[in-house]
Order: C-alpha cells, then structure tokens, then sequence
C-alpha cells in the first residue's frame, strides 16, 4: 500500500485521505498497513491495558496512583516521516496537564508499548525503538504473545536498557507503573485456560 508517490516521503496528509477502515501509519516515510490483529494480539492488548488503565487514567491522588493519560491506537506523529498508530501509549499528566488530542498527537508520549505480530516485528523491534530513541521516549514496552513475554525497555543517552524482562507466569512491579503489579497470565490470557 502506498499513497505517496515514490519521489516523496509519506506524511500524516496521506494518513488523512485513507478511508476510516483502513488502519495504517507512516514509517521511515513509507505508508504501511497494519495487518488485522490476530486474536493473542488483541487479548495481549487488552488484558495489559486494562490492568494499569483503572489505576492510573486519572488525576494523580487518592488510593490509586493516578497520574497518567493512557490510550489505544492513536497515531503519534515523531516527525513528519515517522507516524506510528501504537498499541498503547500514555503521557504524565505533570508534564503534559491537557490530554493529547489531534491526529495525529504531536506531544512525544511518556510510555509506549507494542505488541508484536510476525507482520510487524522487525518495525517494532528496530524501526520504531531507534525514533522512540531519538526522541528520548523514557519507556518503551513490548508485549511478545507467539513467545509470551513482556519486555521493558528504559531510555539511556546510550540507547535503551532492557530494565524488565518477564514470561507468562510472573508477576511484575514494571516501571513506570511500578506501584500496581501486572500479572501477566492475565495479560496473555492463561490465567482463563481451560475454564468454561
């Protein structure tokens, strides 16, 4: 798939004149289409987002901790060539009061996970980290289903340092949502295997 003619880098305008069906992004200024999720990419998804969404999409006080603007399948624009729909994302809301709003959102975010597929594992694994790099992206997860793994990755000025890594039976205190634990049979459903 391509809109931009191939003398010109894609840009978020291409992005805008697709049909609203069509789920795509920008990478290294190349239109590409995301692949329909496979179901383990939708249960990862979901069973991470919704572990760390109640206690953190809000206000910073109270029992939970809060503090976060946490989202789904929003485009992020990095540049006007790097234009990635991830699988999760959220901003602080110390550093960014409003919540992003736009397509694409312009605010670098604080946190990003991906959740790897064979179609776009090497776009997550280098593409991606070396921009979420670039631009100093402090967290950056990716979520394995085919391997059930959880990868947490800090930024360093040298490049990122793996900070956790974890398999389908651990129970993880992660950074930067560190004061909940995240189970991760829950998140790769095998917490429900076998139950009716």
């Amino acid at each position: 798939m391509t809109a931009a003619s191939p003398d010109r880098l894609a840009t978020a305008a291409d992005l805008a004149r697709l049909a609203p069906e069509v789920r795509a992004e920008i990478v290294d200024g190349e239109l590409v289409e995301k692949a329909a999720a496979a179901p383990e990419h939708g249960v990862a998804q979901l069973g991470l987002g919704a572990q760390i969404f109640g206690p953190f999409h809000r206000r910073t006080g109270g029992a939970p901790p809060g503090g976060w603007w946490l989202m789904t399948e929003v485009d992020v624009e990095y540049d006007p060539h790097q234009v990635y729909r991830h699988d999760l994302v959220g901003w602080r809301r110390e550093r960014v009061p409003r919540r992003p709003t736009g397509t694409p959102v312009q605010t670098r975010p604080d946190w990003v996970c991906e959740v790897l597929s064979p179609s776009n594992a090497r776009t997550d694994l280098v593409k991606k980290l070396r921009t979420l790099q670039k631009c100093e992206v402090p967290s950056y997860w990716i979520l394995d289903p085919e391997h059930r793994t959880l990868t947490v990755l800090r930024w360093t000025p040298a490049g990122y340092l793996a900070a956790l890594t974890a398999g389908a039976t651990d129970v993880v205190r992660a950074e930067p949502f560190e004061a909940v634990e995240i189970h991760l049979d829950v998140v790769f459903a095998d917490a429900d295997e076998g139950s009716p």
